[in-house]
C-alpha cells in the first residue's frame, strides 16, 4: 500500500513539474508584454543619446545613463569596468561621385569604414577595378591594379536562409579589402554594403590594415547597394570612367571607456553566475537601435520582469553591458581577464547581438549533455513560435568565456530584415516593433529562469 501512494506521489510530481515552468513561462510572457520597460529605455538610449561609437562622448553618456537605470531597477551591485578603448572619428559626410566623361557625373552613397584612413583633402580620383574576390586580384597583378581604386562588388549571398550566414561569406571583402588590393598598389578600395536589400544607405563596419605601416594605408569606404549597381552598369559601359572619394576620418590615441555590470545575488547559490548582455556602443552614422540597442535594454529588463512575477533568482544574475564590441572587443577582452583573475563560475552566458526582430530560438555552446537537457526545453517555448534551438555560435562578447562544461547561448531573432539596418543610417528607433523587442526579452527571461532553476549538467 505504502509503495503504490510513492509510487502515484512520484508520478503526480512529474507531472506537475512541467506544469509548474509552463505557468511560470506564462506569467514572464504576459508581463513582458503589458508591463516591459524595454520599448521606453530603448527610446532614450536611441532618440535622447544616439550613435554610440566607442571613444565618443554619446558612448560616455551610454555608460552613465545605464549605470543610473541599473541602480533604479534595485540590482544588490552596479559599477563600472575600466578599459581603454580605441577613438575613430568620422568627420565630416564622405563624398563620391562616378565622371563617366569629363563634364558628366553621377552622385553616389558612400561612407568611411570603421578605421579606414582619410583620403587628401581634395580626396583621390582615378579608374576603377571591379573585383568578386580576393583570388581576381592575383588574377589581374599588379600591372592591372597600380594607382587603380579596386571595387568590392561581392553581393551577399541570397540563397541561404540564415542571412548571418551569407554576411560571414561576404564580409571579408570589408574586413581585409583594402590590405589585401594595397599589395597589387591600388589606392583606396570600396566595398559594396553588407546588405540583401536594393537602397541607397552605405553600411559601415570594422576594417583591418593587418601590419601595414601608416605610409601605406589606403582609404577604405562603402557604397550602397543601388550606387554599387549603378557604377557596376557604367562600367560595363565604359571601363575607362573614373571615380572621386573624399573622406576626412581620424583615429586618435586610446581613451577610457567603461563597461556597465550589475547583478542580483542569488539565493541558494550566489557563486555560479549566469550573465546576460549586450554591447553598448554602435556605429556613429545611426542610433543604434537593433545593434545593439535592442540587446542592451532586454538585458537590463529581465530583473525587472522577475520582480514583478515574485521570482528570487537561485544563482547570481549578472548584466553585463560590454564596450567596445563593434571595433575591438576591449570590453568582453577585459571583462574576460577580470574574471580569469577572480575565477569567476559562469555556468551560463547569454547574448543579445542580433537585432530587436521577433526571435526565433537560440543557438547553444555547450556540450551535448547540456544540449540534450536544454532540448528537453523546447516544447516550453513552441506556444510562442520561439522553438528553434541549435548548436551554433553564441556571441561575440561572451565567447571568450566559454569553458566546455558551461552554456554559452545566442538569441536568434529572424534574420530576414536584420542587415537592411545593420551598421547603416537607417538603424533608428523607428525600425523597432515594440512588440517584436518585447517577446525577445520575454524568450530571454524564459531561458534564464530555467537555466536558474535547473543549473547545467
Amino acid at each position: 500500500m505504502k509503495r503504490g501512494f510513492f509510487v502515484c506521489l512520484i508520478l503526480f510530481s512529474l507531472s506537475a513539474f512541467p506544469q509548474n515552468d509552463k505557468e511560470t513561462i506564462k506569467k514572464i510572457f504576459d508581463t513582458c508584454m503589458t508591463e516591459s520597460n524595454s520599448y521606453q529605455m530603448l527610446d532614450y538610449l536611441s532618440n535622447e543619446i544616439g550613435g554610440r561609437l566607442s571613444g565618443s562622448l554619446s558612448a560616455d553618456r551610454a555608460v552613465e545613463w545605464s549605470y543610473s537605470e541599473l541602480q533604479k531597477i534595485g540590482f544588490d551591485n552596479v559599477w563600472l569596468q575600466e578599459v581603454m578603448v580605441p577613438k575613430w572619428v568620422r568627420g565630416p559626410k564622405e563624398f563620391a561621385l562616378i565622371e563617366t566623361e569629363p563634364g558628366v557625373t553621377f552622385d553616389v552613397d558612400v561612407c568611411a569604414l570603421g578605421g579606414s584612413v582619410a583620403t587628401p583633402s581634395v580626396g583621390i580620383k582615378s579608374n576603377v577595378i571591379e573585383v568578386s574576390a580576393f583570388e581576381d586580384l592575383k588574377k589581374l597583378g599588379k600591372k592591372n591594379i597600380d594607382g587603380k581604386i579596386v571595387f568590392f562588388n561581392r553581393p551577399m549571398q541570397a540563397n541561404l536562409i540564415n542571412t548571418f550566414l551569407s554576411y560571414g561569406e561576404a564580409v571579408d571583402q570589408r574586413l581585409n579589402g583594402a590590405q589585401e588590393a594595397v599589395k597589387y598598389g591600388a589606392i583606396g578600395v570600396i566595398v559594396r554594403s553588407l546588405n540583401l536589400r536594393l537602397d541607397d544607405f552605405p553600411h559601415t563596419g570594422v576594417m583591418s590594415y593587418g601590419s601595414l605601416t601608416q605610409s601605406k594605408k589606403i582609404p577604405a569606404a562603402a557604397i550602397s547597394t543601388n550606387s554599387a549597381e549603378k557604377l557596376s552598369r557604367l562600367l560595363k559601359l565604359n571601363p575607362d570612367l573614373k571615380f572621386l572619394l573624399r573622406q576626412q576620418c581620424r583615429t586618435f590615441d586610446d581613451v577610457l571607456s567603461n563597461n556597465v555590470i550589475a547583478e542580483i545575488k542569488g539565493s541558494e547559490f550566489p557563486n555560479e553566475i549566469i550573465l546576460v548582455g549586450g554591447h553598448l556602443d554602435s556605429w556613429d552614422i545611426g542610433d543604434g537601435a537593433h545593434d545593439d540597442g535592442a540587446g542592451v535594454v532586454q538585458s537590463m529588463d529581465i530583473i525587472n520582469i522577475f520582480r514583478k512575477i515574485n521570482y528570487v533568482p537561485k544563482r547570481t544574475i549578472r548584466v553585463v553591458l560590454f564596450m567596445n564590441e563593434e571595433n575591438g572587443l576591449r570590453g568582453a577582452k577585459k571583462y574576460f581577464e577580470i574574471s580569469e583573475q577572480k575565477n569567476l563560475n559562469h555556468i551560463f552566458a547569454l547574448e543579445s547581438d542580433a537585432g530587436g526582430f521577433s526571435p526565433r530560438g537560440f543557438s547553444f555552446t555547450c556540450n551535448d549533455s547540456n544540449f540534450s537537457k536544454i532540448q528537453s526545453w523546447i516544447k516550453l517555448f513552441e506556444p510562442y513560435l520561439i522553438h528553434s534551438f541549435e548548436k551554433g555560435g553564441s556571441g561575440a562578447d561572451i565567447s571568450l568565456l566559454a569553458t566546455g562544461k558551461n552554456v554559452l547561448a545566442g538569441l536568434r531573432p529572424d534574420s530576414q530584415r536584420y542587415f537592411s539596418y545593420h551598421h547603416a543610417a537607417n538603424d533608428k528607433f523607428d525600425a523597432i516593433n515594440k512588440r517584436e523587442l518585447e517577446l525577445g526579452t520575454f524568450a530571454m527571461a524564459s531561458i534564464i529562469y530555467l537555466f536558474d532553476k535547473y543549473g547545467i549538467n
